[in-house]
C-alpha cells in the first residue's frame, strides 16, 4: 500500500537528455524548462537499454528533491 502511495507522489514529465555523465547519470532538460540530473531506473539498467544525448525520456521526479530525478522511460 505504501509503494502505491509513493508511486502516485511522484511526478513523470518528458524532457531530453542534453548531457552523459559518469555512473549513468544523465543531464536532462524538462519540457517546463527545468535542467534535473537523472539516473536510471532498475529496468532500464538491467535490460542494457542505451541513453544518449538527445534521447527523449519520460523522469520521474519526487517533491522532496526537484532537481534530481529517475529516468523510467526512452520514447522511440
Amino acid at each position: 500500500m505504501e509503494n502505491r502511495q509513493q508511486s502516485e507522489e511522484n511526478n513523470k514529465v518528458n524532457g531530453h537528455v542534453e548531457e552523459a555523465l559518469p555512473s549513468l547519470l544523465f543531464r536532462v532538460k524538462l519540457e517546463n524548462g527545468k535542467q534535473v540530473l537523472a539516473h536510471l531506473a532498475g529496468k532500464l539498467r538491467i535490460h542494457h537499454i542505451k541513453i544518449l544525448p538527445g534521447d527523449k525520456v519520460l523522469v520521474e521526479t519526487t517533491p522532496y528533491d526537484e532537481n534530481r530525478g529517475r529516468i523510467v522511460y526512452r520514447m522511440k
